[in-house]
């Protein structure tokens, strides 16, 4: 097996197998090689390289005298292979870019037209996820006294994601009292994360602040809120009706196992997180590659991109028999349209740390 290569007329005979199989959904046979595809080389030529590659692991023979299906080390190949070479097509992308124009601002509205856009351009289940990463921490507090009983709160996170939050309190207080409130925020509750801001910091600040105390709680709260709003993880699924159409998930039992799948987050989200790789490129996998039993008949691809500094994904979940070109060429194009679109709108509360910006209710 480690003795043959993977010759020219080799890749071309894997790629035309795939093409055929993924449109089609049966064995491919030397015969259709040579008169539909018109490789150039006999149907014995052809069978020969089919059977090298079925050695290789490329190829599986699902019945005697059948022809070939990709493995998924087939399916791999070809995949790596268009990764490096996807194309785009403006018509596309301004057609993308179009569907996306309305303004997008809260997270939950971009994964929920993320997911619904991926199904829709290619016909498969769609996915939009972001993932809580557990490290979201203040690096700076700021606030502007907007009136005696209220005052907007400004915290800076990572990568200059600001959010601002109004806070209304029962009582009175002046520019002094702020000052101090806010220094000690920047004091005890900077850099640490929402499970770090426990009991006894709480009731220090409570003791800074003397009869202004009652002041704390609201601002804990909002604090809170934040960090959550940044760091939870949260999956949206759109078109899961589109796995009824391919005759892979015919079987029941093996179907309702994936709708279980689906329909649980958590357990979906173990499924996606156990991929770590963050880089922004495509991410593609394929059959036993996910770590899911219910899954290893399934290709989950996706591709991350960076939104008001949430960490975001998008992709689809369908059959191995996927039509990979197609699907990596719209994901990466929508993945781009969103978060060009969310530079755009700098979403989720993302205003400047001074007076004069807008602010939450």
């Amino acid at each position: 097996m480690g003795e043959k290569k993977l010759t020219p007329r080799k890749v071309q005979i894997l790629k035309a197998i795939v093409d055929a199989h993924i449109t089609h959904g049966e064995p491919v046979g030397s015969k259709y090689l040579s008169r539909d595809v018109a490789i150039p080389a006999s149907p014995a030529t052809i069978r020969n390289e089919m059977a090298e590659l079925e050695e290789m692991g490329y190829l599986i023979q699902p019945h005697t005298s059948a022809g070939r299906v990709p493995s998924e080390l087939g399916y791999r190949l070809y995949v790596d292979a268009l990764i490096q070479q996807y194309s785009e097509t403006k018509s596309e992308i301004d057609e993308i870019n179009e569907r996306l124009r309305y303004k997008l601002t809260e997270m939950d509205e971009i994964l929920s037209e993320a997911s619904r856009l991926a199904a829709s351009f290619t016909d498969y289940t769609g996915i939009a996820f972001k993932t809580g990463a557990g490290k979201v921490r203040v690096l700076k507090f700021n606030s502007v006294l907007l009136s005696e009983t209220d005052f907007l709160l400004v915290m800076t996170f990572a990568k200059d994601v600001v959010k601002s939050k109004k806070i209304h309190l029962t009582f009175r207080i002046d520019e002094d009292v702020l000052r101090r409130f806010t220094e000690a925020l920047n004091i005890y509750l900077v850099n640490l994360t929402g499970d770090e801001i426990a009991m006894p910091i709480i009731v220090k600040l409570e003791a800074i602040m003397g009869s202004a105390s009652e002041m704390v709680h609201p601002t804990i709260k909002v604090i809170y809120e934040a960090i959550a709003e940044l760091d939870s993880a949260d999956v949206k699924l759109d078109g899961i009706a589109k796995l009824l159409q391919y005759p892979e998930y015919s079987d029941v039992t093996k179907l309702r196992s994936l709708l279980g799948v689906l329909e649980e987050k958590d357990r979906l989200m173990e499924v996606i997180t156990s991929h770590t790789d963050p880089d922004d490129g495509i991410h593609v996998y394929i059959g036993t590659e996910n770590d899911s039993d219910v899954m290893q008949g399934t290709t989950m691809i996706f591709k991350s991109v960076n939104i008001g500094g949430n960490q975001v994904a998008i992709g689809v979940i369908g059959p191995k028999r996927m039509n990979y070109q197609h699907v990596i060429d719209m994901i990466s194009k929508l993945a781009s349209g969103i978060e060009k679109l969310g530079e755009e709108n700098r979403p989720f509360g993302a205003y400047p740390p001074l007076p004069g910006g807008d602010y939450d209710d």
